[in-house]
């Protein structure tokens, strides 16, 4: 038969799990996304939709 927990111990491994959730998410929102490799703009050109009406 499983012997019982403190509610101490309870309450303390609760509190751990909480923390690691709470580490997890801050360094996850901290991870942003990659810089490109070659940031220069893009050099295609477009037409307006009216010019290429016409």
């Amino acid at each position: 038969m499983l012997e019982r927990t403190r509610t101490t111990e309870r309450y303390a491994r609760g509190l751990a799990a909480a923390v690691a959730a709470v580490a997890a998410l801050v360094l996850a929102a901290n991870a942003g996304p990659a810089k490109a490799v070659d940031p220069e703009p893009d050099r295609r050109t477009t037409t307006p939709v009216e010019a290429a009406v016409r």
